[in-house]
């Protein structure tokens, strides 16, 4: 008895410990990567967003952009066809918070930052 009981003991804990196998993936990140990125100048304003709008200014042409907040649900998405470097942005309606805003250039660099947005006084 205490033998099958050993061998049933150690045959669950041999499929426990295949089971627990875990992969990661890793990317290899490049100094370009970040050198490309790091003389993009951004601005966002007024900050922080009041009245349910914004612009966006930049030295590069914008393509695309999405605004999701916290939890990662898109609260507006724009691509356009012919990009700018000017984007005045305007929300339907959002809750009081944070919100991460991605823009990706036509070049295809992306650069994400982060906004509040208050409530109307």
């Amino acid at each position: 008895m205490k033998k099958s009981l050993l061998f049933l003991l150690l045959s669950v804990f041999s499929l426990t410990l295949h089971a627990q196998k875990d992969t990661a993936t890793i990317r290899s990140i490049h100094q370009s990567d970040f050198s490309r990125n790091a003389n993009i100048n951004i601005s966002i304003y007024p900050v922080p967003v009041r009245e349910n709008r914004f612009t966006i200014k930049s030295d590069r042409d914008v393509s695309f952009l999405k605004i999701t907040n916290i939890i990662g649900q898109d609260i507006y998405r724009a691509k356009y066809s012919n990009p700018q470097q000017l984007n005045k942005i305007s929300l339907n309606n959002p809750k009081r918070g944070m919100y991460l805003v991605t823009i990706i250039f036509s070049d295809g660099s992306r650069v994400v930052k982060k906004i509040m947005v208050e409530e109307s006084e």
